[in-house]
Order: structure tokens, then sequence, then C-alpha cells
């Protein structure tokens, strides 16, 4: 089973949706970087359960540093991060053990190991994201003080509504502040710039809740700032990376860069994105391809967006078999479960995007190992 991510900048997650805690270890992190449990608490706020439009699961998700800093600041060596599950109900999954959901991995798990964790998906379930933002807090963190990155998702669309804002043109430049944005974004529930569309968006959620059904959408990921030369072709380039690290998130189907798979029916004319000398470096004249080129970041504004399926645990009827008796039979799936995953996916894709980013940065040496 792999549960390590990255290469420099390394990270191992931990434990299972009802055991007792969840948790992860960074290896990599350079000494130096002043970090707080408050701070990685900020990030871990934005995707605990709870609120109207979510799980009824009511997590603290307090955090615990138990190692690798000394007196507010990395020592270089592993940090280990911890968080207790406490509100855990696992009765509602009883009945389910040997009847796999329909869009879970209950079947594909057992089928290769013999053994899973039925209480709440175990380890394939949306609560061991809870390390990666963890994680992804420090190197955001170590991004934003090293290079001068900034990173922000938001909710393009939802449950068919889409999103009038974004923070990119259709040229894939950026229209507003990045630090300014996040406030909107983290304004409402849906977590979308569009404080219009936000109201429809939650109807859109709040419907499907009342119908026992689920829905999904788009997220869109903007980094700000981003140095040339961030990348390692040919197996490890960077828009490779990118999209490993976010199709790694639970729920997520498909992700697309700068103009994404509107290419398809475009001409070179049309996409290409011609070099350009201004403010005293040379620069693209359009960002269509997303501040990507040859898998190398070019300087420009990198876009990516996430589709995110529907959550696949519903309260309706579905058809499915019983691995014992091989038997068909239909479910009805209670419990505690998000009609749409979106809104807590946005801070998790932040994270792992800027996991990345940091990464990348240790290995081209524009982050050094040593910040004091």
């Amino acid at each position: 089973m792999s549960n390590t991510f990255g290469h420099s900048f390394r990270i191992t997650t931990w434990g299972e949706s009802h055991g007792r805690a969840v948790g992860v270890i960074i290896d990599g992190c350079p000494s130096g970087l002043d970090i707080s449990e408050r701070e990685i608490q900020e990030d871990l706020n934005k995707r605990r359960p709870g609120g109207r439009l979510a799980t009824e699961r009511r997590e603290k998700d307090r955090v615990r540093i138990l190692s690798g800093l000394f007196n507010g600041k990395t020592l270089g060596t592993p940090l280990s991060m911890i968080v207790d599950n406490l509100d855990v109900d696992s009765g509602p999954y009883e009945p389910l053990r040997d009847t796999p959901r329909p869009g879970h991995a209950d079947f594909s798990w057992e089928a290769k190991y013999g053994i899973r964790d039925w209480r709440g998906g175990g380890r394939a379930s949306a609560r061991e994201t809870l390390g990666r933002v963890a994680a992804g807090a420090i190197a955001k963190k170590l991004l934003s003080r090293v290079l001068g990155v900034s990173v922000l998702a938001y909710s393009l669309e939802i449950g068919g509504v889409s999103s009038d804002v974004r923070l990119v043109n259709k040229e894939g430049f950026l229209v507003g502040d990045i630090s300014e944005m996040k406030g909107i974004v983290y304004s409402n529930p849906v977590r979308t710039l569009d404080l219009k569309k936000a109201k429809e968006m939650e109807k859109a959620i709040s419907e499907a809740r009342l119908n026992r059904d689920s829905v999904g959408g788009l997220i869109e990921c903007v980094i700000a700032g981003v140095p040339t030369g961030l990348g390692e072709p040919v197996f490890d380039k960077l828009n490779a990376d990118l999209a490993k690290a976010v199709v790694s998130i639970p729920a997520v189907k498909g992700v697309e860069f700068g103009a994404g798979f509107g290419v398809a029916k475009k001409r070179g004319s049309e996409i290409n994105d011609e070099f350009i000398y201004k403010d005293g470096k040379i620069q693209t004249k359009t960002n269509h391809a997303g501040g990507i080129n040859g898998g190398i970041s070019n300087g420009m504004p990198i876009v990516l967006r996430v589709a995110v399926k529907p959550t696949s645990s519903i309260g309706r009827p579905q058809k499915t078999i019983n691995i014992k008796t091989k038997k068909k039979t239909e479910i009805e799936i209670t419990g505690r479960h998000d009609p749409c995953i979106v809104p807590r996916a946005v801070p998790v894709v932040e994270s792992m995007v800027s996991l990345v980013l940091a990464d990348h940065g240790l290995r081209s040496g524009l982050i050094p190992r040593r910040l004091v």
C-alpha cells in the first residue's frame, strides 16, 4: 500500500476514519521555518466536518505536533502531527459490511487486500485527507516565506450552478489579489468567489440532501508568484505531479490545466502563447498553457481545474451484491454524509498543490534546506 507522497518534501499519512486517530509525518521540511499549531489549525478548520451543508459528524480536529519543532521552529527532523477521532459512530456501517456500496472503494479494496475496515470507509475515507491539509499548511508557509508563492482554490461549479466570477480572465491571467479573494472564498459555505451564485449552489446541495441524493462540481486552483524552472522532465513534470496529487484526492475524477480540454477544438494559432518582453522579464502574451510548458513552470500563473464526483453515499435504494452469499440485494445507506464534497475538498486541493510546489522548490534548489 502506498501511503507516502513526494520526493524531497515527503508526507506519510496514517489512520482510518473510525480509528483512534489520524495524522501525518513530514520528512524533508527545511530547518528554521517558524510554524505553530494555531496556523495548522486554521487550515484544518476549513475542511472540518459539520455545518448545514455538510456531514453532521462533529469533530474538533484539534491538531497536536508531536515532533520536529523546537521553540516554534522546525528542526529539519521529521514532523509528526496527530488528530484524535472523537465523534465516531460505526453502527450504521454494520449492516453494510458484506454489501459493497456503489461508487465506493469497498469492493476493490477487499478484492485486493482480502480485508478492509468497513467502519466509515476505513483508510479509503476522505477523513484521511486531514493529514494532507495539516502538511499542506506547512508547505504553504514555506512557499510564501521563501518564494512568495500564493495558492487559492475555490468552487467554480456545484450541482450544475456555475460561478460567473473567477480569479483569472479568459486569457489565463490574474484579475484580483489572492489574499483579498481568499476572504471571499471562506466567507461562504460553498467556497465560491461568486456571492450571488453562492445561494443557488447552496440550494442545489440542500435539494439533493432532501431527495436523499448528492451533487458534484468543479474546483479551480490558481497559483501566483511561481518562479520559472519548477518541474523535472521527463516523468516528474510539474503538471504530471500536480495531476497525480489532485487525482489522489477521494472523489476527484479529472483535472485540466490552462485552457484544458478546450484545446481539442482549437488551432495552434489560437492557443499558442506568444512570448513578449515586459516589466524587465520574458513573459507570455496569453496563458493558455496554464503556467507550465514542457512540464516546467514558465513564470506565469498556474491554473488548474478539478472535477469532483457526487458523494457516493446516498440515502436512495441501490442495487449491490452480498460478497458472502453472492446474491443480489438492495441497500439504503444511513449515517452522516456530505451531500456535496466540493466545498470541503477546496482546502484539500490547495494543500496537495502546495505539497507538490514545495517538493519541486526543494528539488530545484530554489528552497534551501536551512532557513536559519
